[in-house]
């Protein structure tokens, strides 16, 4: 069978087997290495992508390759109830670069069951059961994070969800005001939404929400699912504005592209009873040593400097842009957003025949999630790439 062949049959398979929840660009990867990947026939694209943004270090780097490989031949699994080395060291780890007052950490597979910690940390600590989210919002899929999720697509199939549950637009403090209560658990936002349009929040917004819950006695959470290790030009999104969640949810990039979340736990929340949560796979060994070699790498090369630096020439690059379809171009470091003002999706997939990879966020925003390792020669081609969509399709 040659390779055409194979790719077709394999493609076959895929949607005959798969859930179909999926919907898939016509395209097979098999290989990556940095932020380039490739296709089943050959064909080489720039990853702009980025495995939705867990792939900050890119694909395959060698540090991550080899701390993965010399603990697989120690051991995958470690159960919570016993002690663990490499366990032991990422908690350290992860305490010690979080935001100031962060103190303990809760380890799982992925960003929504980081979410779903802290939702039910926030109502045992507090003993409130209201939770207030933002309009726009994306924190996951399972039913807590979902009740969370803003987009009535993704929530109405399954409501009833978690009741108690406030949306108030982004970015308006008056109308969170008129929510937040003694009876309010907590509030979670982004720094930057991300499934939302990448929207950044404003510096002064952010500080009043922390101070609000300080205020009336609510949890102040988080996500930083996408923004965190070093995607917006800092570790942690929270950063740009010296915020200091009491509950902060991170996942994608801490362990190198390999699936693993955090919940991470500041002085507020308190002591967790035993036997309230837990999690079979949540901070294995293998996982573990990918994620200390992934933030050993961020800070040895400098990672989160060069987003904000190459973040800065994307944005520009794409605000030069002389295209009248395009609204808005904005961003925080290597994260990244052109709104439209039609549809992105023919503008994704001519750009995917232009051999750069690329997201949409909602309908109309093109959303550029690339590794932070990626060449300033591709963040050039990248610019010059979507300069010949946007104007050549104008």
């Amino acid at each position: 069978m040659d390779e055409n062949m194979n790719r077709e049959q394999m493609i076959a398979w895929e949607t005959q087997y798969e859930s179909g929840v999926y919907t898939k660009q016509p395209i097979m990867l098999v290989r990556g290495e940095g932020a380039r990947v490739w296709d089943a026939d050959g064909t080489e694209y720039i990853d702009c992508v980025g495995g939705h943004g867990a792939s900050n270090l890119g694909h395959a780097h060698p540090a991550v390759v080899a701390a993965v490989t010399a603990q697989a031949q120690r051991m995958f699994l470690s159960p919570n109830g016993f002690y663990n080395d490499q366990r032991a060291e990422l908690l350290k780890e992860l305490v010690r670069i979080a935001p100031q007052g962060i103190e303990r950490a809760f380890l799982c597979n992925s960003g929504t069951e980081a979410v779903e910690a802290a939702l039910k940390f926030a109502r045992l600590a507090t003993k409130r059961v209201k939770l207030v989210s933002t309009m726009r919002a994306f924190h996951g899929r399972t039913m807590g994070a979902l009740s969370m999720t803003w987009n009535k697509d993704y929530r109405q199939p399954f409501e009833p969800l978690i009741p108690d549950v406030a949306f108030v637009p982004y970015g308006k403090l008056d109308r969170l005001a008129k929510v937040v209560d003694d009876q309010t658990a907590g509030v979670i936002l982004e720094v930057v939404q991300g499934e939302g349009g990448v929207n950044p929040g404003d510096g002064d917004y952010l500080q009043a929400v922390q101070a609000m819950c300080r205020e009336r006695g609510a949890l102040f959470i988080v996500d930083e699912v996408q923004t965190g290790f070093g995607r917006t030009g800092k570790l942690f999104a929270s950063e740009h504005y010296d915020l200091h969640p009491d509950l902060m949810c991170v996942a994608k990039s801490i362990a190198g592209g390999l699936p693993m979340g955090a919940t991470l736990i500041g002085a507020r929340v308190g002591e967790i009873p035993k036997k309230t949560h837990g999690n079979t796979f949540g901070g294995n060994p293998l996982t573990c040593a990918a994620a200390l070699a992934t933030i050993h790498t961020l800070e040895s090369e400098h990672l989160p400097e060069r987003a904000a630096k190459l973040g800065t020439r994307l944005i520009t690059g794409f605000a030069s842009i002389n295209s009248s379809i395009i609204r808005e171009v904005r961003g925080l470091g290597l994260m990244v957003g052109i709104e439209l003002k039609t549809q992105s999706g023919q503008y994704l997939a001519a750009l995917a025949e232009q051999g750069v990879l690329a997201l949409p966020a909602g309908g109309t925003v093109m959303r550029f999630l690339p590794p932070l390792v990626i060449s300033e020669a591709d963040i050039e081609t990248v610019i010059e790439k979507v300069t010949s969509v946007l104007t050549v399709m104008d």
